[in-house]
């Protein structure tokens, strides 16, 4: 009995020794088996890793940044919707909203909650998940989304749980906090905190109050389901959440998480795209320009730079205060003037051309129809240029700008470019004349909708704002001063004079003449006859020569009808030549590029300032003073008077009541489809045009369309808006006077004054 109990005794302990042997030697096996696992993944063997290099400079897909000279992110060029945060731009209410909800845990770790692992593992899952923000950086960065195939998401965690730990040997904790909020998409095109801070919120993320901050924070678990602005229920319910766990953190108190609770969903949602938002013809003209610079300069490795994804930082000159102002200025005005020529459309049977025949009118037509994307689209859809032009004669539904807003309609499409054809169009810029540093810049009434950038791209007839480099050419070559005299009165150049094929006898705008008047009076009241006999004393090879050194590209016709202002000139030519005068003669090329940076914050160009003499300063002043006139007493004196007159219903903005001193000159073209105005006072030039696209679509008459009621009011309006801003610093100032002027600018004239019993009279001597 003994011995077979001995045996039983021996038989168990060998089977205990045996089963111990085997659970050992599998626990071992495993275990080495999961070693070799993790061994593999590291080395790639399931798939490529990230190496020292990828974990060094992670490819995030930055957004292009376009920043304004104070220092405002003014627009992006982007696939995704990506900007770059630093840790300390991170808000503190952010970051513990983040690791209370996302990781509590995270300061601990390494990249691997342990605890929270073997959770998840003993719950198969039921109590939540255990991956550390790390982990999820490491997914977000470098494999997405996880297969739902259980075998290549069991490869994908290990990968995972590999590159969360060298990311955490790699980076700080808060470098791998500013990462995570730096790559998650939050949609609507933002990727990143920053970017979903603007979109959402119109801020920058150290604006976010505590809610707002829970509100992106509980995005973090489904932007798509969790999106403010298609499910505000739900991401109230989420933003609740989040708030209960920063309190269950001692993060915030019971009493903040209850207030916090009750608050709506308050979102200020602006949609970042590349068609609307700030200064949006000045970001395709840059656009346009960094493409042309990324094939002339290219990265230390020689391939070429994407703006659209390599993060650089585009300091510009542009102010985006004053260019927020241009914008205000230009709706403002161009929402009034449109008004008034709608109402004038409704008795114009040709609405909007004026003094056109039919086949006129049917050639501008079909040439707006074979330029609009419709046709573009259709005949890529293999039609005919007849199936085509037949559909623009059938009635569909459209979405129509107007200046109350977009509206829905049905209407033909041929009507549709007859109606855009109505829209009165501006173009403004202006420029700091001592640096050439372009401030503003608004090309059109609406980027959407009509593209065309009338800044630099549209060249249109500048009228009597061409007078001034008449008067400068003569004033350099005949010596001549703002108080010499000329006559006013009818002129004929002969055919063969100055290469006219035929005589040419120009008239006043109002069939008038003032016989003996200075320049200064001439050229304030744009007396035509004046421009033309300054014109024939000193030629037109003359006049040409100048005002191209003053900066102006366009080819200009050698006759003397120039003298007039028959010349297409850009708007930015403009400024830059106005400019020279007010620079003391120096002509500075227009700028509007501080310096380049790479996402690293190196400068990687910065562009060399183009400058040259062209008049002298005595005679850059005398043109200052002769302009100064035009708002004293000329066409621009309405700048500074407070009295009525026709159309002043649309003076938008007036009265004005500057004091200062305004350099300045109207414009205005043939049968009125071009108004300028050109204001300048010592730190800021700038120009303004208005008119139709075509130039048979036009006001009927000089009330309207002229330059001192179609453009003026853009530059009264646009100022007055400076100088309420006391921060830009435009100067109210008198121009710089050189020291020992050899011309006389300072011109007298006798004025007849009664005493207060009005019965004797007095002369007076006064500044014209």
């Amino acid at each position: 009995m003994a011995t077979k109990k001995n045996n039983q005794i021996n038989s168990i302990e060998k089977d205990f020794k045996y089963y111990t042997k085997t659970f050992w030697r599998f626990f071992f096996y495993g275990l080495g088996g999961i070693a070799v696992f993790f061994l593999f993944a590291s080395w790639g063997i399931f798939g490529s890793m990230p190496s020292f290099e990828d974990l060094e400079n992670p490819d995030s897909n930055l957004a292009t940044e376009i920043i304004s000279s104070d220092g405002v992110i003014i627009g992006k060029y982007f696939q995704k919707n990506r900007s770059q945060l630093k840790y300390s731009d991170l808000p503190k209410n952010l970051v513990d909203a983040l690791v209370a909800t996302e990781d509590e845990r995270f300061y601990e770790h390494s990249g691997i909650d342990g605890r929270g692992t073997l959770r998840a593992i003993a719950s198969l899952g039921t109590s939540g998940g255990a991956s550390t923000l790390t982990q999820q950086l490491a997914k977000q960065l470098f494999h997405g989304e996880g297969s739902k195939f259980l075998p290549f998401r069991i490869v994908q965690k290990a990968k995972e749980w590999i590159i969360a730990i060298r990311l955490e040997r790699q980076y700080t904790k808060n470098e791998i906090l500013a990462m995570y909020c730096n790559v998650y998409d939050f949609g609507n095109y933002s990727v990143g905190v920053s970017s979903a801070a603007q979109t959402y919120f119109s801020k920058s993320p150290k604006e976010l109050t505590i809610d707002e901050s829970a509100i992106l924070v509980g995005m973090f678990k489904n932007s798509g389901l969790y999106n403010p602005v298609r499910n505000p229920q739900g991401v109230k319910n989420r933003r609740n959440v989040v708030l209960a766990q920063m309190a269950k953190s001692k993060m915030i108190t019971n009493e903040q998480k209850v207030k916090l609770q009750a608050l709506p969903i308050a979102l200020k949602f602006k949609l970042e795209s590349h068609r609307e938002g700030t200064a949006t013809y000045f970001r395709e003209y840059l656009r346009d320009y960094m493409k042309k610079w990324a094939v002339d300069n290219k990265k230390p490795d020689g391939s070429d730079y994407d703006i659209y994804k390599d993060g650089l930082k585009i300091y510009t000159t542009i102010d985006s205060r004053m260019q927020l102002h241009a914008e205000e200025a230009v709706e403002k005005h161009m929402a009034n003037l449109q008004e008034e020529f709608f109402l004038q459309a409704k008795t114009n049977k040709n609405a909007p051309f004026v003094n056109i025949s039919d086949a006129e009118t049917q050639r501008i037509l079909k040439q707006a129809m074979k330029s609009s994307s419709r046709w573009a689209v259709l005949k890529s859809n293999d039609k005919s240029d007849e199936e085509i032009e037949e559909s623009f004669y059938k009635e569909a539904k459209m979405t129509v700008f107007t200046w109350k807003g977009e509206r829905d309609t049905i209407m033909k499409p041929i009507d549709s470019i007859r109606y855009y054809k109505h829209f009165l169009q501006s173009g403004l810029m202006a420029m700091e004349p001592q640096t050439g540093n372009i401030k503003a810049w608004v090309g059109g009434i609406n980027y959407k909708y009509f593209q065309y950038d009338h800044v630099a791209q549209g060249a249109r007839q500048v009228g009597s704002t061409f007078k001034p480099f008449v008067y400068a050419t003569a004033i350099e070559h005949l010596n001549m001063s703002p108080c010499d005299s000329i006559i006013d009165a009818p002129f004929t150049m002969p055919a063969g004079r100055h290469h006219a094929t035929e005589a040419w006898s120009p008239k006043n705008s109002d069939n008038k003449y003032r016989g003996m008047v200075t320049l200064k009076k001439a050229l304030a009241n744009s007396i035509n006859t004046v421009s033309a006999k300054l014109m024939d004393k000193v030629g037109p090879e003359a006049v040409v020569d100048l005002t191209h050194k003053l900066g102006v590209k366009s080819q200009i016709p050698i006759q003397a009808s120039i003298a007039l202002g028959a010349v297409e000139i850009t708007v930015e030519d403009m400024v830059a030549a106005y400019g020279t005068f007010a620079n003391q003669g120096v002509y500075n090329k227009p700028q509007f590029l501080n310096r380049i940076e790479d996402k690293s914050g190196v400068v990687i160009y910065e562009p060399i300032p183009e400058s040259h003499d062209v008049l002298n300063k005595d005679i850059a002043f005398a043109v200052i003073k002769l302009l100064e006139g035009v708002t004293e007493g000329g066409s621009g004196s309405r700048l500074r008077t407070e009295y009525g007159g026709s159309g002043d219903n649309r003076w938008t903005g007036y009265p004005y009541k500057f004091t200062n001193p305004i350099a300045g000159k109207t414009g205005t073209t043939q049968n009125q489809s071009d108004g300028w105005f050109m204001g300048m006072v010592p730190n800021l030039v700038t120009g303004v045009w208005v008119g139709c696209e075509d130039r048979s679509a036009r006001f009927k008459s000089i009330t309207y369309g002229q330059g001192a009621t179609a453009a003026l009011p853009i530059w009264g309006y646009f100022m007055k808006l400076c100088y309420a801003d006391p921060e830009l610093k435009v100067s109210k100032e008198n121009f710089d006077r050189p020291a020992n002027l050899s011309i006389k600018v300072d011109c007298y004239v006798p004025r007849v004054v009664k005493d207060s019993t009005a019965t004797k009279q007095d002369t007076e001597e006064f500044s014209f």
